[in-house]
This record gives structure tokens, sequence and C-alpha cells, in this order.
């Protein structure tokens, strides 16, 4: 008797030409709301700057020289749960390199790993020590772009992390390390309850959980960052939404590019690096409009909001406390304090940079990737 050994495929992205003609089309034709003089933007983004960038997403972003810096990342595709998983496959030309896989979250896609991939496969090549190698693995959340839609309920954080579980022993992978900064802060720590015979250790970027509320916890927290906390409770307005009624945001997000686009716009305005007044000037223009582009051509604007829906009940709840080795990077603007991170979670290394932000392999990839080295080299 045979054993069927699940089937794992190359992937191309050949979004079709009409697809993007439509993209254009639509942009050219948004029938714009109007918004208040003088209030920046309080009330959200202001239309003023939200047609600036769309209308560089119609003229100036160029969506084939994109897909095709996508394209030279070893891609793949496999089954797993009955779902679609996509991934990149990067393997290290260092023959002891560690596995390593690494989760983006909402509004982010693989997109936002471009500029450490290489850095952490191949870091002789950056003038990086051979033996701080990574085979990396950053496969779409079930849902998000290429890994989506979603076909059914369920897919919350725990079952996620047993895919990546799956996906990394489908790969061949038996220790393997565990990365991921936003939703991927709370999928690579759940990987690592999933299969803790397995992980190494698990770095995030951003901080392991949020403050219970317990008042010595909120007395941790320094000025700035009960400033940073009571900022985000303004903008926690999309979560709210996404986590209730994912699928009525969704209709205006699916059907208009510049809804689709503000959307994620301002949550890197707010989450990017706080000396920045604009997300252009804390990440590169054409990297987050490709993002963008990767929520609207995969049509993905409903399933990926669906992820906060299918968590609601495990958001900022105490979790089982995980033995794994953890390693937090704190960038400017996270709300992270250590207390809280350790209350669940066997925290070994912390380290707190003044440049960077949420997208911090975004915006500073090359902290984020020494980091995450040297977290590593205490667990390898």
């Amino acid at each position: 008797m045979t054993t069927h050994k699940p089937e794992i495929r190359p992937f191309h992205i050949d979004i079709p030409q009409a697809d993007l003609d439509d993209l254009h089309d639509r942009l050219a034709r948004t029938r714009w709301p109007d918004d208040l003089n003088g209030v920046g933007w309080s009330y959200g983004v202001p239309v003023s700057y939200a047609r600036k960038l769309a209308e560089h997403w119609r003229t100036a972003y160029d969506w084939r020289r994109h897909e095709a810096a996508l394209n030279e990342i070893p891609q793949f595709t496999t089954e797993i749960d009955g779902q679609e998983i996509h991934f990149l496959h990067v393997r290290s030309p260092e023959p002891d390199a560690l596995p390593l896989i690494v989760t983006h979250g909402w509004p982010g896609s693989v997109v936002e790993f471009m500029k450490i991939i290489g850095p952490l496969t191949d870091p002789r090549a950056y003038g990086g020590d051979p033996a701080d190698a990574f085979h990396v693995v950053a496969p779409s959340i079930p849902g998000f772009g290429f890994s989506g839609p979603t076909r059914e309920t369920g897919w919350d954080l725990r079952r996620v992390a047993r895919a990546w579980a799956e996906l990394m022993n489908r790969l061949g992978y038996d220790r393997y390390g565990a990365q991921g900064g936003d939703t991927g802060a709370f999928i690579a720590p759940e990987l690592g309850r999933v299969a803790p015979q397995r992980v190494a250790g698990v770095h995030v970027n951003g901080g392991l959980g949020f403050p219970s509320g317990d008042p010595a916890e909120f007395a941790e927290l320094t000025e700035a960052q009960q400033a940073r906390l009571a900022e985000s409770q303004d903008g926690l307005g999309y979560a709210i939404i996404q986590s209730t009624r994912p699928q009525t945001v969704a209709f205006g997000l699916h059907d208009s590019p510049a809804g689709q686009l503000a959307w994620i716009a301002e949550k890197f305005k707010e989450w990017t690096d706080p000396a920045h007044d604009l997300p252009e000037e804390a990440v590169d223009l054409d990297q987050m409009l490709t993002n963008v582009s990767v929520y609207w051509l995969t049509g993905t604007a409903a399933s990926s909001a669906r992820l906060y829906r299918e968590s609601a009940a495990v958001w900022g709840r105490p979790q089982e406390h995980s033995s794994v080795p953890h390693g937090v990077a704190v960038f400017p603007g996270d709300i992270a304090v250590r207390r809280v991170s350790e209350r669940d979670h066997k925290v070994v290394h912390w380290s707190e940079f003044e440049r960077g932000g949420h997208f911090a392999a975004m915006e500073a990839p090359d902290l984020l990737v020494g980091d995450i080295r040297e977290f590593f080299r205490l667990v390898r």
C-alpha cells in the first residue's frame, strides 16, 4: 500500500492584464467623498492624501516590475487542512542553516519580507556571519493574498499555527525557529505551543500580548507607552469592525481600490515610526503599494478581515504559559511591556530600538535582521 504524499507545487504570480486595466479604470472613476478643512488625519485619511496616493498607484506604479521581483523568490503552494497555502521558500547556501518560518500580519503580506530574506538566508553575501544563516519559509496566512480566500469558518490563530507545523513537517524540517510581527506575533508563539518539541525559539517584533488591565501592568508603562496605548484605543475602529462585521466592510474594500488603499494606508500612517509624518517617509512607497495591490488583485479584503472575527475570543486573553524561549524586538510606537510578555512566555531576549516601527521588516530591516540573528544564537 502506498501512502499519498501531499503535493507541493511551484507557484508563479501572473496577474491577468485585464485585472490591471480594471484597477486603473476604477481608480480613474473613483467617487471621492467630501471632508473637512483643517482636521488633518483626526477624522481618518484626508481626501487630498488619498487622491495623491491613488494617482501614483494608477499612473506611476508599475505592478509588472514588482511582480517580476516577487517571482524571483521561489514560491510554492500546497493544500493543508482543506486550504490552499501559498509560501515563499528560500534555502540558504549554508548547509547548517536553521529553518525559520516568518509570519506577516494584517494589513501586511509576504511583500513585507523582501528586504530581509537575502540577509537572513545568505549573511555571508551581506557582510554577516554565515553561522547566522536561515532557510526561510514565509507563508501567506490563510485568507490573505495568494492563500485566499478561505472557504469555511474556523481559521483562527491556533488553526493557522497547526497548518504552519504541518507545512514545516512537509518540507522536512524537524527543528526550526519561528518569527512574526503584528498577527504573526500571535501566530509564531502559538506555533511554539502547538509544536514545542520542534520549535527551537520564537522571535517577535511588537511584543507578546496586551496589558490585561491589571494596574501593576499599566504601572510599568512609560509615559510614551501610555500615550501610545491611549492613541491606539482611539484607532481600534478597524479591529472592532473586522472582528464583528468583516463581511459588511468588505463590500466597499472589494469594490473600490481607493477604499482598499485608504483602509491600509491609514494603518501605515498610524503604525510606522512616529518620527515620520507620512507613511512614504517611513517605508518605500512602491513596496507599500505592492502590498495593497496583493490584497486588491487577489480579492481577499473579506477573507483577511475574517481572521479578526475568527480570533476575537482570544485577542488579549492570557494564554497557557509557553516554555519555548522567546525573543522580543520593540520598535518606536510598539506598546510592549516585558512584564506582560513574560506573563505567558519564557522571554530570554529583549531589545528596544530608537528607529523603525510596526512594519519593521520594511522600515528597519537591518535592525530586525540583526535582532533575529542575535536571539537565535541563543537557541541554535
